[in-house]
């Protein structure tokens, strides 16, 4: 049953701490007596049934004042050959000091027999899998792994256990996640949660999960759903994140988030605590000695703890939550978010520089994070937040290549925020504005002055900004010239195969920016227009109709919800066409347009300027969603655009 909210992150950056023991191995017994063992239910009418079916998904669970414990079960049918690929085993991982972990049972129902396949763990696989190596994170997990011999379509699958968690690093808080998250229909979905009266439990459910029911028994209080044959809800696609949390339900013993940042906040102040003879002091005398400007300064150190220590996430021994010290990092030159935060922290308060750690969610799904129960396990990452004349500024110690000056960094796209204080504290989102300049701005410069029928020569210039100038450096200083080169030429070829680039160049400047020059020979394919009598070049792409645009939704739960928009995006490009005669006669066809289209601000201008045929293209983002409302209108207007050809036409007889 337990699933936390941070195991539903791609890459879980402060790992779940529990109890204080080593359990190196599963324990295999049958179900605690406070859990109400189900009976195996009918297989569900349903004629597209998926490969693999579910009949049971079953989840109990029971809060203590001091931690949790979680029972599972899944009862699933082999329906097709197709499903014994994914059905054919089953694996458990788990924190060895914080978690005991209890196989009830795995076994094979087949014509009315059980088969067992557990066999008390004779062919249970244990190992210490590091499964995150090539991410750098190490976090001491075990995982245990159990091969399914001789599995046949149309057996049922039983397979059930339990886990334990105990973390005194939290004071015994916790948290419940549950989702409804089958294909087809099932034959019976229940979630069971159990709390005695003094544990401060809050649960949440977001829409399309079924109405709980609460009941209690002595001092032992019931939250109970148990439904049959419904099907998971379709979340409404291109909707925010909030809106397409659907089926879930949430639980916490965590008074608030002001609970949840009180309980870090000495864990942070310790970590940034130096010792009287530590290194970390000279390096910020260092840096105080080359400038008095705290913005230089706490640039100066960013670039340090960027620089100088390499990213390992430890979520081993006290790691989850538990930053390590900044002299301990520093000594090592490796360093996790945490051990990389209260670093930063410690040289920031060397400096005689405002600064505090926050928590924050490094997902897409950081999107609505204020409308769920509060919890440690709602966050992946930790940032440092300096003030400076009033003003915040966002440093996160994980990145590599910031360059320029420190208003040169924008704040971070994770939405929501929660500063680590003694006092406590809440939820504050992290602001950001549309760009005020493109980060990534392109120009074409094709040039046709000695006549429409002899080659032109083709200039690209690319000027990249922002995260994507940082990430195309970082590639340019650790990929081989050779290498670069071609996989530059290679993803133009499929838009611009008219254009064979056979020279390239670029530059990273001081503030970070990457230039990328492409030269070469562009075929220009100027074609007789019949009707006219005039030769006309098309811009190759222009005019196809080929446009994304919002989708329809199929009815169901927030069907009705907002369309995301890609926030903060600026992009803009130039194209070029240099025309004989300094373009005597020549004639420009194509959009001229200044409008905010589905929360985003479009130019589209065509002309000839300085003898030269120019075409000009921006997007720019202003919003992160629009209404459901103005999608069709939208959709309606980028078709058209998407229409429009842009034409150079020659004068007769040119």
């Amino acid at each position: 049953m337990f699933k936390t909210l941070a195991a539903l992150v791609a890459i879980p950056v402060m790992a779940l701490a529990l109890a204080a023991h080593a359990d190196e191995k599963p324990h295999y017994a049958p179900p605690a007596k406070w859990v109400q063992v189900a009976e195996i239910p009918a297989i569900p009418d349903d004629p597209q049934a998926p490969a693999i079916q579910a009949l049971l998904d079953d989840n109990q669970s029971l809060h203590e004042a001091d931690g949790s414990a979680y029972y599972n079960r899944r009862v699933a049918r082999v329906v097709k050959t197709e499903g014994l690929a994914n059905a054919g085993s089953r694996t458990l991982t788990w924190d060895p000091l914080r978690e005991r972990v209890t196989i009830h049972a795995l076994a094979i129902v087949r014509d009315g027999k059980r088969i067992d396949v557990l066999q008390g763990g004779k062919d249970v696989l244990v190992l210490r899998r590091e499964k995150n190596m090539e991410r750098a994170m190490l976090d001491g997990r075990m995982s245990a792994s159990i091969q399914i011999k001789d599995l046949q379509v149309g057996d049922l699958i039983d397979w059930a256990y339990t886990s334990e968690r105990h973390d005194p690093v939290v004071g015994g808080r916790t948290n419940d996640f549950e989702r409804m998250g089958w294909a087809g229909k099932i034959g019976r979905y229940r979630s069971r949660l159990l709390w005695d009266e003094g544990v401060p439990l809050v649960w949440k459910a977001s829409t399309g999960f079924p109405e709980p029911k609460i009941s209690k028994s002595g001092k032992t209080n019931e939250l109970l759903v148990d439904v049959s044959g419904v099907s998971t809800p379709k979340p409404p696609i291109n909707a925010p994140a909030r809106f397409q949390r659907l089926g879930e339900l949430q639980a916490t013993t965590y008074r608030g988030w002001d609970d949840v940042s009180a309980r870090m906040a000495p864990l942070y102040a310790k970590g940034a605590t130096l010792a009287p003879d530590s290194p970390i002091r000279a390096q910020a005398a260092t840096i105080a000695a080359a400038s008095t400007d705290p913005k230089v300064r706490a640039f100066a150190a960013l670039q340090l703890v960027e620089d100088k220590t390499r990213y390992l996430f430890l979520g081993m021994g006290d790691g989850g939550y538990k930053p390590a010290p900044a002299d301990e990092t520093w000594s090592r030159r490796f360093g996790d978010c945490k051990g990389k935060t209260v670093l930063l922290l410690a040289l920031l308060r060397e400096l005689g520089i405002e600064a505090e750690p926050v928590l924050v969610l490094a997902s897409p799904a950081a999107d609505g994070l204020d409308q769920r129960v509060p919890a440690a396990a709602q966050f992946n990452h930790v940032l440092v937040r300096a003030r400076i004349a009033g003003k915040a500024y966002w440093l996160d110690g994980t990145r590599s290549g910031d360059k320029g000056v420190l208003d040169d960094l924008e704040p971070p796209p994770f939405r929501w925020g929660l500063p680590v204080r003694e006092a406590g504290a809440t939820l504050e989102p992290i602001v950001q504005e549309p760009l005020t300049q493109a980060n990534r701005d392109m120009t074409l410069r094709l040039d046709a002055s000695a006549g429409l029928d002899k080659p032109a020569t083709a200039t690209l210039t690319m000027l990249v900004r922002n995260d994507m100038a940082r990430s195309l450096a970082r590639s340019i200083e650790s990929t081989p010239k050779a290498d670069l080169e071609r996989g530059l030429k290679q993803s133009l070829s499929s838009s611009m195969s008219w254009i064979n680039f056979d020279r390239i160049d670029w530059k990273v400047a001081a503030n970070g920016d990457v230039t990328v020059t492409l030269e070469g020979q562009a075929d220009l394919d100027w074609r007789m227009n019949d009707d006219l009598g005039v030769r006309e070049f098309r811009l190759p792409g222009s005019g196809d109709g080929k446009v994304t645009t919002f989708p329809r939704r199929e009815p169901g739960p927030n069907s009705d919800a907002p369309f995301a928009v890609n926030f903060p995006n600026f992009t803009h490009t130039v194209t070029e066409v240099v025309l004989p005669a300094k373009g005597a006669g020549y004639v420009v066809k194509g959009p001229n347009l200044e409008s905010m289209i589905a929360g985003t601000q479009l130019h589209h201008s065509s002309g000839i300027v300085d003898g030269a045929a120019r075409f000009d293209h921006s997007t720019r983002s202003m919003t992160r969603e629009i209404p459901f409302s103005d999608a069709e209108e939208a959709n309606k207007t980028l078709r058209r655009l998407a229409g429009e050809a842009q034409i150079v036409r020659a004068p007769k007889g040119a």
